[in-house]
Order: C-alpha cells, then sequence, then structure tokens
C-alpha cells in the first residue's frame, strides 16, 4: 500500500467492500496507464466524495456524474477550446504534455494529472484549475499524496474552498443516483 493511502486509512477507514475494476479498458481509453497509487485508491475507496467537497473520478463509476473517462473527454474538448482564446499555463506549454482529471470540487474546480510524454503514471504530479477562472496551480506529489496532504493541513491551495477540509472528515463511496 502507496504510504499516502496509509495516511488516508488512517483518517478515514475505507469502505469494506473492495471495487474492482478492468483497468486495461479503462486506461486503452484513456490511452495512458493510471498512476498505481490512483488505482490502490480507487480499489479501497472507489468514486468517493471527502468532506463534503471534494469527488475522485472513476472509471465505470457507479454515479455517471463522476465517470472518469466522459470527465477526460468533456475536459479534454472544453480545454482545447479554450486554449484557442487564452493562455495555457507553463507547465502545459511543452509538446505533448497534456492534463487527466482526477477530481472535481462542488464549485466545479478541476484536478488533473500532468501527463508528460515518456514519464511514467507513477510520477504524474496534480494541478488544480479553477472553475470560472485562468488560475492553475500546480502541486509536485501524487494524486493520494495530494488528498492527504490537503486533507491533513500539510499542503494548502489558494483556489480549493477555504472550507475544505473539515475538521472533522467525511467520506462517502459514490452510488447510483
Amino acid at each position: 500500500m502507496h504510504p499516502s493511502l496509509a495516511r488516508l486509512a488512517q483518517l478515514l477507514p475505507p469502505p469494506s467492500e473492495l471495487r474492482e475494476k478492468d483497468w486495461t479498458s479503462a486506461e486503452q481509453a484513456l490511452g495512458v496507464e493510471l498512476p498505481s497509487d490512483y488505482k490502490e485508491l480507487i480499489h479501497a475507496y472507489g468514486g468517493s466524495n471527502w468532506d463534503d467537497y471534494l469527488y475522485v473520478l472513476e472509471p465505470g463509476c457507479p454515479n455517471d456524474n463522476y465517470e472518469l473517462i466522459e470527465w477526460e473527454d468533456q475536459q479534454t474538448e472544453a480545454l482545447d477550446i479554450l486554449w484557442e482564446f487564452e493562455k495555457r499555463p507553463a507547465e502545459l506549454e511543452d509538446e505533448g504534455v497534456r492534463v487527466v482529471p482526477w477530481a472535481t470540487t462542488d464549485n466545479g474546480e478541476c484536478l488533473y494529472w500532468l501527463v508528460r510524454p515518456g514519464q511514467e503514471a507513477d510520477h504524474w504530479t496534480v494541478m488544480v484549475n479553477e472553475a470560472r477562472g485562468d488560475r492553475w496551480e500546480h502541486f509536485p506529489v501524487t494524486c493520494t499524496q495530494f488528498l492527504a496532504s490537503v486533507l491533513t493541513g500539510d499542503l494548502h491551495s489558494a483556489i480549493l474552498s477555504s472550507r475544505f477540509p473539515l475538521s472533522v472528515h467525511e467520506f462517502r463511496q459514490l452510488q447510483p443516483v
């Protein structure tokens, strides 16, 4: 188990029922291999809501609103249109660099992996984009390191809500709606 996932399990124990995924199909649909810590996160917690604010996306999520592959398709299209009019963040200016969403918030912020050509998925870092603006933040950590560090207060985002995280953490696994 990744150390950051162990930190999450200490904060909020995962549900007893594990989620099994066809990672090969998901990765083929996305065109990339996904980070192992994310796969462990989904296996343990599934698509999920943290502190009634942050939603972790899941391939084949029971709640269609948080289906990873659909989000990736929608966000790629939206960003391609946006970057016709706005400047890309500096981290995304190199040829072949892209972002893949892994989480979103109640306010509409999107959390992405920064995917660089030739870089192993386990070394992808996190980028946060504000919901209604052009601000981006880059955090040189994995998605589970980001989630654990935000929940413990060791990492702060100027974009995410000031009311996140809650003082008493909440977790719920996403279910069909």
